[in-house]
C-alpha cells in the first residue's frame, strides 16, 4: 500500500489530479465557513446545538450531515449538495415513469449530457425553493427560542439568501463537475464525504471527552467499552466493504455467428447483480419519510398527532422498526427501477447471448427478476440493520449520537463507497501507467 501511495506521486499527471481535487475541496470547506449576509449564525449555531437532543433535532440533521455543518451555521454553502441528490433521484424516477426521458437515456452519450443538463436546472429550481422558505423560517424569532437571528428581516433579506443560497449551490455543482473532469474520482461524492469526515474531529474530542482522565470532563466510560467500539467499528467498516462490494455474476455465453469471412461471438462473460444495487438511496428515501412527520409537527397543535410524532422519536423501538420497514421496501423499489430484467433478455436475445441452461426470451427475464429478488433481500436486510446501528449503539453505550453515527448509517455508507470508488480509480491509473513501463523495459531488452 506504502508502495501504491509512493508511485502515485511518482505519476505527474496522477500526481496533478490528486493536487487539483484536494484543491477543490479546500475551496469547498473554505465556503462552508463564509457565513450568510444578514444571519447571525452564532445564534443559530447555539439553537441548533440546543436542538439536537429534542424531537425536532433530526429536522435538518440530513442537510447539516451532507453539507458539513453549513447549514446550522448558515453559510453561503447551507444548502450543500442535497439539491443536486433530490434533482438526480427525482429525473431518475421520472426516467422510469416519463417514455422522452427513458429515449434520452437510452440514446448514449448524447442523451446522457441531455439528463444532466434537466438535472442541473432541477437543481438550481429546487435550491430557490428551499433557500425562500429557510429565509422565511429564519425571520421568525418563536421558531428559535425567542433568539433574533436575523436583524432586517424583509424581502430584501429574502431575494439575497436566495441569490446567496442558490449561488453557493451552484458553485459547489460547479466544483464537482471541475473534479468529475479534471480530477480523480466522482466530484460530487468526494464533496459530500468531505462535508461528513469534516465532523470526525468533533467526535474524536466528544471520545477523549468521554475516555481520558485528563479532559476537561470527568471519564463517564471505562476503557473497555473503548477497546469494545474499536473492534465494533473494524467489524462494521469490514462488513460494509463485502456488501458494498457484494454481486452476483450471472454467467453469459454468446453463441458465434458467421458473417461473410469473419466469425463474431463465442465468447463468455457475465452480469453482476449487486447485493446492495440502491448503494444508500433506499436509506435517504426512508429518512425522508419518517422525517415527515416530525417536519409538520410545528405546524398542527394536535395532542394526538404530537404522541404519534413522539413515538417515532429517534432512537425508539417504534422509530427502529418502521425505519428498517422502510428501507426494506426502498431497497426493492430502487432495484425495479435501476434493474429491468425484459430489457437486459431482449438485448442478450438481439445480440445472440443467452445463460446456460436458460431459455432466451421470456424465461431469462423471469430467471434475473428471481435472481435479483432473492439477492436484494439480504442487502435490504443489512441496510437496515447498519442504518438503525448508531441509535442502537447509543443507546446501548450511552454516547454521543455524533460518535455513533460513525458506527453506521447514511455516513458511514457514503464514505466507504466513495472511498472505495476512488481507490479502484487511482489504482487503475498505476496499473495503466506499470503496463507501460513493462512494455518500454521489454523494448530496451530486445534492442540489447
Amino acid at each position: 500500500m506504502l508502495e501504491a501511495f509512493v508511485n502515485t506521486i511518482k505519476i505527474p499527471d496522477l500526481r496533478k489530479k490528486i493536487i487539483l481535487t484536494l484543491a477543490l475541496i479546500a475551496v469547498y470547506r473554505v465556503g462552508a465557513y463564509i457565513p450568510t449576509p444578514g444571519v447571525d449564525g452564532a445564534k443559530l449555531a447555539v439553537f441548533f446545538n440546543n436542538l439536537a437532543h429534542s424531537q425536532g433535532g433530526a429536522l435538518f440533521g440530513i442537510m447539516n450531515m451532507f453539507s458539513g455543518g453549513a447549514i446550522s451555521r448558515l453559510t453561503i454553502f447551507a444548502l450543500g449538495i442535497m439539491p443536486y441528490i433530490s434533482s438526480s433521484i427525482i429525473l431518475q424516477l421520472l426516467t422510469a415513469v416519463i417514455p422522452v426521458l427513458e429515449r434520452l437515456a437510452k440514446e448514449g452519450e448524447a442523451g446522457q449530457k441531455k439528463i444532466i443538463q434537466y438535472t442541473r436546472y432541477g437543481t438550481v429550481a429546487l435550491a430557490v425553493i428551499q433557500s425562500f422558505f429557510i429565509a422565511v423560517w429564519l425571520e421568525n424569532p418563536a421558531r428559535f427560542q425567542g433568539l433574533q437571528i436575523v436583524q432586517f428581516p424583509g424581502w430584501s433579506f429574502r431575494i439575497l439568501t436566495v441569490i446567496t443560497l442558490t449561488s453557493g449551490t451552484a458553485f459547489i455543482m460547479w466544483l464537482g463537475e471541475q473534479i468529475q473532469e479534471y480530477g480523480i474520482g466522482n466530484g460530487m461524492s468526494l464533496i459530500i464525504t468531505a462535508g461528513i469526515i469534516s465532523r470526525i474531529p468533533t467526535a474524536l474530542y466528544q471520545v477523549y471527552a468521554l475516555f481520558s482522565p485528563f479532559a476537561p470532563e470527568k471519564a463517564q466510560l471505562d476503557p473497555f467499552t473503548l477497546i469494545l467500539m474499536i473492534v465494533m467499528l473494524v467489524l462494521v467498516i469490514v462488513a460494509v466493504i463485502v456488501v458494498t462490494q457484494g454481486q452476483r455474476k450471472i454467467p453469459i455465453q454468446y453463441a458465434k455467428r458467421v458473417v461473410g469471412r469473419k466469425v463474431y461471438g463465442g465468447q463468455s462473460t457475465f452480469i453482476p447483480l449487486r447485493v446492495n444495487q440502491g448503494g444508500v438511496i433506499p436509506i435517504i428515501f426512508a429518512q425522508s419519510i419518517i422525517l415527515f412527520p416530525a417536519t409538520i409537527a410545528g405546524f398542527i397543535p394536535n395532542q394526538t398527532f404530537q404522541k404519534i410524532v413522539m413515538s417515532l422519536t429517534e432512537g425508539g423501538w417504534a422509530y427502529n422498526i418502521s425505519y428498517s420497514i422502510l428501507i426494506i421496501f426502498f431497497s426493492y423499489f430502487y432495484a425495479a427501477i435501476t434493474f429491468n430484467p425484459v430489457d437486459v433478455a431482449d438485448n442478450m436475445k438481439k445480440y445472440g447471448g443467452f445463460i446456460p441452461g436458460i431459455r432466451p426470451g421470456r424465461q431469462t427475464a423471469e430467471y434475473l427478476d428471481f435472481v435479483m429478488t432473492r439477492i436484494t433481500l439480504p442487502g435490504s436486510l443489512f441496510l437496515a440493520l447498519i442504518a438503525v446501528f448508531p441509535s442502537i449503539i447509543s443507546g446501548w453505550l450511552k454516547i454521543p449520537y455524533l460518535v455513533a453515527s460513525f458506527f453506521g448509517g447514511t455516513g458511514l455508507l457514503i464514505i466507504v463507497g466513495v472511498m472505495l470508488d476512488t481507490m479502484k480509480q487511482i489504482e487503475s491509473h498505476l496499473l495503466m501507467r506499470h503496463y507501460e513501463g513493462f512494455m518500454k523495459k521489454g523494448r530496451l531488452r530486445s534492442r540489447r
